[in-house]
This record gives structure tokens, sequence and C-alpha cells, in this order.
């Protein structure tokens, strides 16, 4: 057997401590506006949210009075690390400027070539004019319908949706009671009474919490949409039998005949081209002091009657039957409304700060690409610029080293 040579002059050496890299932080400045749009009550970011940013290195600023309808005050933003100012300078000036509704005239007039500005979009309220001015202030506009989660969700439009599902049925069982000039019926079921007839037209997330509501009331549901695997879907959701059907005239009449309640949830922007409309012969054939609550008037609506309305007027009657055509239904319930929208915001920037800014957040994050709909004096959305005959570029031939 050979003798083993072992050289004693080795050493254990210690290995080299593998250290995290950190990623290239930017500090953003952030703005918040106070709404002013017609009884918008929400606000982008909440006391809260603004403390998260603020230890996470990031500045916020705050319009005076922007939170009060939430009843988030003055003295808890600045708790919390928020500058208040009452000058719109100030918040215009920033990185990101955030808000609920989409930008007025007089605001786009305030935005500079450094902006982001994220906000709601409400195609249907807009002319080729109002994308005419964002592309030309050079900015990067998101929008809350197109901006996307890592799962490709619209986080924040679901959000308001769920609420405005669950409040539709709140606002149904308002309107039935006498106090509000209604048949003095309760919205659900006690034992020894017949369940309220509740129709549900749409299968999406506004129609889900809409059902659950409902049923958790004990009310009879009965869902229409033209999709059959939506329909699956939502009954598994539920986890609950209600009635679901297909669209045909002659289904769709039998049970507004019966309904108490009717409440239009589909999302589609052409309702006689998919079918889930209701014209003005069927309206007249439901029962005197039954409740139509339009959720999708702000898309155009679901009904031949709905008109838009206000949360000071919120109803109106024809054909003896109740109609509410309010189109920001979560602003009922700003404060929870808020809350939803300011978690999204507040986990979309602290991201960005740690990718190093917004363009470096861009390139790696198809989500938030999907939401800009315009970008350095360009429209990057495709449906935009067909609907409003724009010029369209692709998002990522235009963006800088992508």
């Amino acid at each position: 057997m050979k003798n083993i040579l072992i050289d004693k002059s080795i050493k254990l050496l210690p290995k080299e401590e593998m250290l995290e890299v950190k990623q290239n932080f930017k500090s953003l400045s952030v703005g918040i506006p106070k709404e002013s749009s017609l009884q918008e009550k929400r606000v982008a970011l909440t006391p809260e949210s603004v403390e998260l940013l603020v230890n996470s290195g990031h500045k916020v600023y705050v319009e005076k009075d922007a939170g009060n309808f939430s009843n988030f005050y003055n003295e808890e933003y600045i708790k919390y690390g928020a500058v208040i100012t009452d000058k719109r300078d100030e918040i215009y000036n920033c990185d990101f400027v955030l808000k609920i509704e989409p930008p007025t005239v007089s605001e786009i007039n305030f935005l500079s070539e450094k902006n982001v500005i994220i906000s709601a979009l409400q195609l249907n309220i807009h002319k080729k004019s109002f994308f005419d001015s964002i592309n030309k202030k050079n900015i990067t506009a998101v929008s809350f319908e197109y901006l996307q989660d890592n799962e490709g969700k619209n986080s924040i439009v679901r959000s308001m949706s769920e609420i405005a599902g669950n409040t539709s049925v709140l606002i149904a069982s308002e309107c039935l009671s006498n106090i509000n000039g209604g048949k003095g019926i309760l919205l659900g079921g006690i034992s020894g009474v017949i369940s309220t007839n509740v129709v549900i037209l749409g299968a999406g997330t506004v129609a889900e919490f809409a059902a659950r509501s409902a049923a958790g009331l004990g009310a009879n549901i009965t869902i229409f949409d033209n999709s059959i695997t939506k329909l699956k879907r939502l009954q598994n959701n539920l986890n609950t039998r209600v009635n679901t059907s297909s669209y045909t005239s002659r289904s769709l009449m039998k049970s507004l005949m019966r309904a108490d309640v009717v409440i239009g949830a589909s999302s589609s922007y052409n309702y006689k081209k998919n079918g889930i409309y209701v014209s003005s012969d069927m309206v007249k054939m439901m029962k005197k002091g039954s409740v139509i609550v339009d959720v999708s008037i702000d898309q155009g609506g679901c009904f031949e009657t709905s008109k838009i309305t206000n949360h000071k007027l919120p109803t109106f009657e024809k054909f003896g039957v109740i109609h509410y055509c309010v189109p920001n239904i979560p602003s009922r319930v700003s404060r929870t409304a808020s809350i939803s929208i300011s978690q999204v915001l507040t986990n979309l920037l602290i991201t960005i700060g740690k990718s190093g800014g917004v363009t470096n957040y861009m390139k790696n994050n198809k989500g938030f690409r999907c939401g800009v709909f315009s970008y350095n004096g360009f429209t990057t959305n495709k449906y935009i610029s067909e609907k409003f005959g724009l010029i369209y570029k692709d998002l990522g031939l235009i963006m800088p080293s992508f």
C-alpha cells in the first residue's frame, strides 16, 4: 500500500461572504391633489400609506383637505410624514401625481414632462381633444382600467367592482323601503314570506358580489349572461346554487316581470351587440315599485330608460319603476374605497422606487406597461388610438434602452 503524502501547508480559508446587491433605489416625490369632480369623495392615498412611503424614503405632498370627505384629515397626514400644501403647482411638480378621477383641463395644464399621472380614465366621457392635450404634455399617463398586477389582474378595477356589487344590493334595499318611496319590501326573505326576486345582468365581478350580498339576505337570484363559461365560474365562486341563464328576450322578459330588483352589471361597451340590453318596452312590463340599479351607467347603461344621476338626486321614476343610475357608486363608501385604492398604489410606488424609477420598472413589468396609455407624446394603447383616431406607437419601441 502506497503512503499518502499530505501537504501540511494547506490551510482552511474563510469563504468570501456573499452580500446582497442593493437595487438601484430612487427616491420618489408623490403628489395627491384634492379631487374637483362632482361628488367625488375618494382620495388616492391614506395617511397610513403615506407613512409607508415616507419610511421607504419617498416624499409625499398632499393638497390641503384632500382627504376630508373620506374622513382622513390634514393632521393625520402631517402626523405620518406628508407635506400639506394649498399650492397646486407643488402637487403637480412631483414625479408622480395620483388621482381618482381623470385629470380636468385645468389639471392637465399643470402637468409637465417629468410627471407620471395615475388615475381612472373613464373612456366614455372623453373626446379626442382630451388625449391630444395629454400627449402634448409628453407625460407618462397610466389608467386604473388597464393597469395590471403580476398575475395579469386589474386590481383597482376589481376592488371597485367588488364595492359596487355589494353596495348595489344595499342601494336596492333602500329604494324598496317605505322611507324612500318604495313598496315597503324587505330585500331578502324571512320565515313565512316569499323571498324577493333579484335579477342580475352580467356574470363578472360586480355581478358576483351583488349575488353574494343578495344571497346572504335570502333573496331569490337569477343571473343572465351570454357566456356559459362565466356563468359556470360565477356559480362555482358563489358556492351556492342560484338560477343562471343565457340571454334570450323571452326568458329575460319573464324574469323581469317577476323581479323586485334588477341590477345592471354587464361590463360590455355595446349592450345591443352582446344581447344584455333592456328596452323601454321591457321596463314597462316590470312591476310598479320595482327597482333598477344600473351599475354600468358609466359605460352607457344596460337599460334604454337609464340616464345619469348623482349622489344628491340619485333616483328617478320611469313607467312606475325606480331607477338608480349614479356612475361612481364606490364614492358612497369613500373611506373603504380609498383604503383599497391606496393599498394597490402604495405597493406599486414602493416597488417602482426599489427598481430605480419608472423607466426601469416599465422595462421589466408588463402589467404596468399595459396601464400606460400615453408616453412621451404618443398614444400607446391600441384600442384608444383606434377609438379616437390617434396615432398609435408601441410602448416597447419608443422607450429608451428597452
